[in-house]
Protein backbone atom coordinates (compact mmCIF):
# COMPACT_ATOMS: atom_id res chain seq x y z
CA UNK A 1 0.00 0.00 0.00
CA UNK A 2 1.34 3.49 -0.50
CA UNK A 3 1.17 6.26 2.08
CA UNK A 4 0.29 9.15 0.99
CA UNK A 5 3.41 11.66 1.22
CA UNK A 6 1.14 14.22 2.80
CA UNK A 7 -0.74 13.27 5.51
CA UNK A 8 -0.05 8.83 5.79
CA UNK A 9 -3.26 7.75 4.78
CA UNK A 10 -4.00 5.49 1.55
CA UNK A 11 -3.60 6.70 -1.56
CA UNK A 12 -4.15 4.95 -5.05
CA UNK A 13 -2.50 5.44 -8.49
CA UNK A 14 -3.91 9.04 -9.96
CA UNK A 15 -1.48 8.80 -13.26
CA UNK A 16 1.28 8.11 -14.78
CA UNK A 17 3.30 11.16 -16.31
CA UNK A 18 6.81 10.61 -18.16
CA UNK A 19 6.86 7.06 -16.17
CA UNK A 20 6.09 8.66 -12.58
CA UNK A 21 3.59 7.76 -10.66
CA UNK A 22 1.66 10.10 -9.43
CA UNK A 23 -1.24 8.75 -6.70
CA UNK A 24 -4.39 10.25 -4.95
CA UNK A 25 -4.36 10.40 -1.15
CA UNK A 26 -8.34 8.46 0.11
CA UNK A 27 -8.25 11.45 2.86
CA UNK A 28 -6.65 14.59 1.72
CA UNK A 29 -6.91 14.15 -1.91
CA UNK A 30 -3.85 15.62 -2.23
CA UNK A 31 -2.17 14.47 -5.36
CA UNK A 32 1.94 13.36 -5.50
CA UNK A 33 4.69 12.00 -6.98
CA UNK A 34 6.01 8.72 -5.93
CA UNK A 35 7.71 8.50 -2.93
CA UNK A 36 10.59 7.35 -4.24
CA UNK A 37 10.81 10.05 -6.39
CA UNK A 38 10.16 12.78 -4.01
CA UNK A 39 13.09 11.12 -1.96
CA UNK A 40 15.41 11.95 -4.92
CA UNK A 41 14.38 15.67 -4.94
CA UNK A 42 15.42 16.01 -1.09
CA UNK A 43 18.52 14.30 -1.40
CA UNK A 44 19.46 16.24 -4.63
CA UNK A 45 19.27 12.91 -7.24
CA UNK A 46 16.94 15.12 -9.18
CA UNK A 47 16.74 18.88 -9.62
CA UNK A 48 13.63 20.86 -10.33
CA UNK A 49 15.83 23.91 -10.97
CA UNK A 50 18.39 23.43 -13.71
CA UNK A 51 19.46 25.74 -16.20
CA UNK A 52 16.94 24.80 -18.79
CA UNK A 53 14.45 25.16 -16.06
CA UNK A 54 14.93 28.83 -16.09
CA UNK A 55 15.38 28.85 -19.73
CA UNK A 56 11.91 28.46 -20.05
CA UNK A 57 10.27 29.61 -17.21
CA UNK A 58 11.37 33.30 -17.24
CA UNK A 59 9.17 34.32 -19.93
CA UNK A 60 6.15 33.17 -17.75
CA UNK A 61 7.26 34.50 -14.83
CA UNK A 62 7.66 37.99 -16.20
CA UNK A 63 4.21 37.75 -17.72
CA UNK A 64 2.76 37.07 -14.23
CA UNK A 65 4.95 39.28 -12.51
CA UNK A 66 3.32 42.29 -14.77
CA UNK A 67 0.05 41.03 -14.72
CA UNK A 68 -2.27 38.68 -12.33
CA UNK A 69 0.53 38.49 -9.54
CA UNK A 70 0.36 42.12 -9.25
CA UNK A 71 -3.57 41.59 -8.49
CA UNK A 72 -2.67 38.53 -5.91
CA UNK A 73 -0.41 41.85 -4.36
CA UNK A 74 -3.17 43.81 -4.25
CA UNK A 75 -5.96 41.13 -2.97
CA UNK A 76 -3.60 40.44 0.08
CA UNK A 77 -2.97 44.07 1.29
CA UNK A 78 -7.02 44.18 1.42
CA UNK A 79 -7.52 40.88 2.96
CA UNK A 80 -4.49 41.88 5.56
CA UNK A 81 -5.80 43.19 8.90
CA UNK A 82 -2.22 43.92 9.88
CA UNK A 83 -0.99 47.38 8.65
CA UNK A 84 1.59 46.40 5.50
CA UNK A 85 5.32 47.52 6.01
CA UNK A 86 7.12 44.58 4.51
CA UNK A 87 5.92 42.13 1.89
CA UNK A 88 7.45 39.41 0.69
CA UNK A 89 7.53 37.11 -2.66
CA UNK A 90 8.58 33.87 -1.66
CA UNK A 91 10.08 31.66 -3.92
CA UNK A 92 10.48 34.72 -5.99
CA UNK A 93 12.86 33.38 -8.90
CA UNK A 94 14.62 36.15 -11.20
CA UNK A 95 12.00 38.73 -8.95
CA UNK A 96 10.33 40.48 -11.82
CA UNK A 97 7.35 40.81 -9.28
CA UNK A 98 9.62 43.49 -7.61
CA UNK A 99 10.00 45.12 -10.47
CA UNK A 100 6.60 45.16 -11.07
CA UNK A 101 5.65 46.04 -7.52
CA UNK A 102 7.96 48.77 -7.17
CA UNK A 103 6.81 50.32 -11.09
CA UNK A 104 3.50 49.89 -9.90
CA UNK A 105 4.10 51.52 -6.62
CA UNK A 106 7.20 53.67 -6.60
CA UNK A 107 6.41 55.22 -3.41
CA UNK A 108 6.14 51.82 -1.94
CA UNK A 109 9.33 50.23 -3.58
CA UNK A 110 11.12 49.91 -0.31
CA UNK A 111 8.26 47.77 1.06
CA UNK A 112 8.23 45.21 -0.84
CA UNK A 113 11.55 42.20 -0.57
CA UNK A 114 12.13 38.95 -2.56
CA UNK A 115 13.76 35.82 -1.17
CA UNK A 116 14.88 32.82 -3.91
CA UNK A 117 16.69 29.86 -2.83
CA UNK A 118 17.60 28.57 -6.41
CA UNK A 119 17.82 31.62 -8.61
CA UNK A 120 18.58 32.01 -12.28
CA UNK A 121 22.15 33.57 -13.46
CA UNK A 122 22.68 37.00 -12.02
CA UNK A 123 22.22 38.41 -15.34
CA UNK A 124 18.61 37.61 -15.29
CA UNK A 125 17.68 38.89 -12.11
CA UNK A 126 16.44 41.90 -10.69
CA UNK A 127 18.30 44.86 -9.43
CA UNK A 128 15.96 45.48 -6.88
CA UNK A 129 18.17 46.19 -3.14
CA UNK A 130 15.32 43.95 -1.19
CA UNK A 131 16.06 41.14 -3.58
CA UNK A 132 17.85 38.16 -1.48
CA UNK A 133 19.12 34.99 -2.46
CA UNK A 134 18.29 33.16 0.25
CA UNK A 135 15.49 31.06 2.10
CA UNK A 136 13.07 33.29 3.96
CA UNK A 137 14.67 32.09 7.16
CA UNK A 138 17.78 34.02 6.67
CA UNK A 139 16.10 36.72 4.98
CA UNK A 140 16.64 38.97 8.40
CA UNK A 141 13.69 40.67 8.15
CA UNK A 142 10.18 40.25 10.14
CA UNK A 143 7.07 40.24 7.57
CA UNK A 144 3.45 41.53 7.54
CA UNK A 145 2.61 39.74 4.44
CA UNK A 146 3.84 38.01 1.32
CA UNK A 147 2.69 35.93 -1.37
CA UNK A 148 3.99 32.51 -2.91
CA UNK A 149 3.11 32.69 -6.79
CA UNK A 150 3.74 28.80 -8.45
CA UNK A 151 6.29 27.38 -5.82
CA UNK A 152 4.89 24.85 -3.58
CA UNK A 153 3.79 22.33 -6.72
CA UNK A 154 7.91 21.98 -6.66
CA UNK A 155 8.03 21.05 -3.03
CA UNK A 156 7.88 17.79 -1.47
CA UNK A 157 6.03 17.86 2.41
CA UNK A 158 9.31 17.52 3.73
CA UNK A 159 10.13 20.47 1.96
CA UNK A 160 7.09 22.63 2.22
CA UNK A 161 6.86 21.50 6.52
CA UNK A 162 10.30 23.28 6.52
CA UNK A 163 8.99 26.55 4.44
CA UNK A 164 6.14 26.43 6.91
CA UNK A 165 8.30 26.32 10.07
CA UNK A 166 10.80 29.23 8.75
CA UNK A 167 7.85 31.59 7.84
CA UNK A 168 6.03 31.05 11.46
CA UNK A 169 9.50 32.03 12.46
CA UNK A 170 9.74 35.56 10.91
CA UNK A 171 6.25 36.22 10.17
CA UNK A 172 4.05 39.28 12.40
CA UNK A 173 1.05 38.34 14.33
CA UNK A 174 -1.84 38.25 11.90
CA UNK A 175 0.25 37.76 8.64
CA UNK A 176 -0.97 36.98 5.96
CA UNK A 177 -0.08 35.14 2.75
CA UNK A 178 -1.68 34.14 -0.82
CA UNK A 179 -0.42 30.80 -2.20
CA UNK A 180 -1.27 30.55 -5.49
CA UNK A 181 -0.83 26.84 -6.54
CA UNK A 182 -2.88 24.64 -8.39
CA UNK A 183 -4.58 22.33 -5.86
CA UNK A 184 -6.58 19.08 -7.14
CA UNK A 185 -9.71 19.99 -8.25
CA UNK A 186 -7.77 22.16 -10.68
CA UNK A 187 -5.58 19.38 -11.82
CA UNK A 188 -8.73 17.45 -12.62
CA UNK A 189 -11.45 19.75 -14.17
CA UNK A 190 -8.82 22.87 -15.68
CA UNK A 191 -5.24 21.66 -16.70
CA UNK A 192 -5.01 17.97 -16.72
CA UNK A 193 -1.95 18.94 -17.85
CA UNK A 194 -0.53 20.61 -14.56
CA UNK A 195 1.32 17.79 -13.07
CA UNK A 196 5.03 17.72 -14.97
CA UNK A 197 7.83 15.96 -12.64
CA UNK A 198 10.64 16.54 -15.33
CA UNK A 199 10.01 19.92 -17.68
CA UNK A 200 8.26 22.22 -14.93
CA UNK A 201 9.08 20.03 -11.90
CA UNK A 202 5.54 19.85 -10.36
CA UNK A 203 5.56 17.10 -7.93
CA UNK A 204 2.81 17.78 -5.78
CA UNK A 205 -0.67 19.66 -6.05
CA UNK A 206 -1.57 20.13 -2.18
CA UNK A 207 -5.21 20.03 -1.32
CA UNK A 208 -6.87 22.40 1.31
CA UNK A 209 -6.57 19.32 3.41
CA UNK A 210 -3.36 18.71 3.01
CA UNK A 211 -2.24 22.83 3.15
CA UNK A 212 -3.70 22.41 6.43
CA UNK A 213 -2.30 19.34 7.87
CA UNK A 214 1.32 21.31 7.21
CA UNK A 215 0.96 24.64 7.70
CA UNK A 216 -1.75 24.42 10.73
CA UNK A 217 1.21 22.94 13.47
CA UNK A 218 3.32 25.91 12.46
CA UNK A 219 0.45 28.50 14.10
CA UNK A 220 -0.95 29.37 10.61
CA UNK A 221 -4.90 29.70 9.76
CA UNK A 222 -5.72 28.00 5.80
CA UNK A 223 -8.28 29.83 4.62
CA UNK A 224 -9.98 28.73 1.03
CA UNK A 225 -10.43 31.36 -1.67
CA UNK A 226 -13.62 30.29 -2.83
CA UNK A 227 -14.34 30.37 -6.91
CA UNK A 228 -10.69 29.87 -6.73
CA UNK A 229 -8.93 25.78 -6.88
CA UNK A 230 -5.43 27.31 -7.29
CA UNK A 231 -5.36 29.73 -4.71
CA UNK A 232 -5.72 30.07 -0.94
CA UNK A 233 -4.53 32.69 2.23
CA UNK A 234 -2.76 31.71 5.39
CA UNK A 235 -2.88 33.80 8.32
CA UNK A 236 -0.57 33.39 11.24
CA UNK A 237 -2.00 33.54 14.82
CA UNK A 238 -5.01 34.49 13.44
CA UNK A 239 -8.07 35.44 15.21
CA UNK A 240 -10.82 32.49 15.95
CA UNK A 241 -13.81 32.97 13.60
CA UNK A 242 -16.88 30.86 12.86
CA UNK A 243 -17.64 32.93 9.59
CA UNK A 244 -18.10 31.11 6.78
CA UNK A 245 -14.44 31.86 4.27
CA UNK A 246 -17.10 33.83 1.86
CA UNK A 247 -18.54 35.67 4.67
CA UNK A 248 -14.79 36.54 6.15
CA UNK A 249 -13.72 37.56 2.86
CA UNK A 250 -16.32 39.47 1.89
CA UNK A 251 -16.28 41.35 4.96
CA UNK A 252 -12.38 42.18 4.34
CA UNK A 253 -12.69 42.69 0.72
CA UNK A 254 -14.88 45.94 1.76
CA UNK A 255 -14.01 46.92 4.97
CA UNK A 256 -10.01 46.97 4.39
CA UNK A 257 -7.53 48.42 6.60
CA UNK A 258 -7.28 51.99 5.84
CA UNK A 259 -3.34 52.21 5.80
CA UNK A 260 -2.95 48.96 3.21
CA UNK A 261 -5.44 50.95 1.13
CA UNK A 262 -3.07 53.85 1.21
CA UNK A 263 -0.38 52.29 -0.07
CA UNK A 264 -2.60 50.96 -2.92
CA UNK A 265 -3.52 54.27 -3.81
CA UNK A 266 0.43 55.32 -3.98
CA UNK A 267 0.29 59.08 -4.98
CA UNK A 268 2.35 59.36 -7.77
CA UNK A 269 0.95 56.32 -9.23
CA UNK A 270 -2.97 56.61 -9.01
CA UNK A 271 -5.44 53.99 -7.49
CA UNK A 272 -4.96 51.80 -10.20
CA UNK A 273 -3.61 49.00 -7.88
CA UNK A 274 -6.55 49.17 -5.38
CA UNK A 275 -9.24 48.64 -8.32
CA UNK A 276 -7.45 46.28 -9.70
CA UNK A 277 -7.18 44.55 -6.02
CA UNK A 278 -10.71 44.87 -5.64
CA UNK A 279 -12.17 44.52 -8.29
CA UNK A 280 -10.15 40.71 -9.15
CA UNK A 281 -11.30 39.89 -5.64
CA UNK A 282 -14.91 40.74 -5.89
CA UNK A 283 -15.24 38.59 -9.24
CA UNK A 284 -14.23 35.67 -7.83
CA UNK A 285 -16.14 35.77 -4.69
CA UNK A 286 -19.09 36.70 -6.90
CA UNK A 287 -18.60 33.91 -9.19
CA UNK A 288 -18.21 31.04 -6.06
CA UNK A 289 -21.94 32.41 -5.18
CA UNK A 290 -23.12 31.88 -8.32
CA UNK A 291 -21.60 28.53 -8.45
CA UNK A 292 -23.52 28.09 -4.89
CA UNK A 293 -26.91 29.03 -5.71
CA UNK A 294 -26.39 27.46 -9.27
CA UNK A 295 -26.25 24.12 -7.20
CA UNK A 296 -29.00 25.33 -4.95
CA UNK A 297 -31.16 25.69 -7.59
CA UNK A 298 -30.53 22.69 -8.99
CA UNK A 299 -30.72 20.76 -6.10
CA UNK A 300 -34.38 22.83 -5.75
CA UNK A 301 -35.43 21.48 -9.18
CA UNK A 302 -34.34 18.33 -8.55
CA UNK A 303 -36.51 17.99 -5.05
CA UNK A 304 -39.56 19.53 -6.85
CA UNK A 305 -39.22 16.73 -9.23
CA UNK A 306 -39.24 14.21 -6.95
CA UNK A 307 -42.65 15.76 -4.76
CA UNK A 308 -44.21 15.40 -8.58
CA UNK A 309 -43.38 11.41 -8.68
CA UNK A 310 -43.57 10.42 -5.16
CA UNK A 311 -46.92 10.41 -4.78
CA UNK A 312 -48.20 8.73 -7.96
CA UNK A 313 -46.06 5.76 -6.94
CA UNK A 314 -47.05 6.06 -3.32
CA UNK A 315 -50.94 6.02 -4.56
CA UNK A 316 -50.02 2.76 -7.19
CA UNK A 317 -48.36 1.14 -4.99
CA UNK A 318 -51.76 0.83 -2.35
CA UNK A 319 -54.38 -1.83 -2.92
CA UNK A 320 -56.28 -0.57 -0.12
CA UNK A 321 -56.53 3.24 -0.38
CA UNK A 322 -60.09 4.46 0.65
CA UNK A 323 -61.83 7.11 -1.53
CA UNK A 324 -61.70 10.56 -0.66
CA UNK A 325 -58.80 9.78 1.85
CA UNK A 326 -56.15 12.59 2.41
CA UNK A 327 -53.70 12.62 -0.39
CA UNK A 328 -49.83 11.76 0.62
CA UNK A 329 -47.78 14.43 0.91
CA UNK A 330 -44.23 14.41 0.49
CA UNK A 331 -42.30 14.92 3.87
CA UNK A 332 -40.34 17.98 4.62
CA UNK A 333 -39.62 17.85 8.15
CA UNK A 334 -36.08 19.71 8.44
CA UNK A 335 -34.82 21.68 11.41
CA UNK A 336 -35.62 25.37 11.58
CA UNK A 337 -31.90 26.12 11.82
CA UNK A 338 -30.75 23.84 8.94
CA UNK A 339 -27.62 24.90 7.56
CA UNK A 340 -27.42 26.18 3.59
CA UNK A 341 -29.42 27.13 0.54
CA UNK A 342 -30.66 23.82 0.01
CA UNK A 343 -31.99 23.52 3.25
CA UNK A 344 -34.01 26.76 2.57
CA UNK A 345 -34.91 25.29 -0.54
CA UNK A 346 -36.76 22.21 1.46
CA UNK A 347 -38.03 24.70 4.20
CA UNK A 348 -39.79 26.76 1.02
CA UNK A 349 -41.28 23.07 -0.26
CA UNK A 350 -42.19 22.29 2.67
CA UNK A 351 -44.08 25.41 3.89
CA UNK A 352 -45.26 25.80 -0.31
CA UNK A 353 -46.49 22.29 -0.93
CA UNK A 354 -48.45 21.85 2.57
Amino acid sequence: MTQCAVCSSKAVLFRTIDKVDYFECETCGSLFADPEFLSDLETGRISNYEHSYWESELHAARERSYGSSLQRIAETFLYCRIPINRFVDIGSGPGYLLDAASSALPDAARVFYGVELFPPDESLRTRHPNYKVCSIGDAGERFDAGVCVEVIEHLTPSMLNGLAKQMAQVSSPGALYLINSGQPAYVKNEDPDYLDPLGRGHVVSYSIEGARKIFEPHGFRVIPLPGRHWAFLLEFQSEDTKQSPQELLEKRLWSPLPENVAVLRDGSAGSLMYHAGRDAARVYLEYATVVERTNWALGLQAEVERTRTQPDRRAAGSDTAARGAHPVRPDFNVQAAHPGLLGRARHWLRTHTA
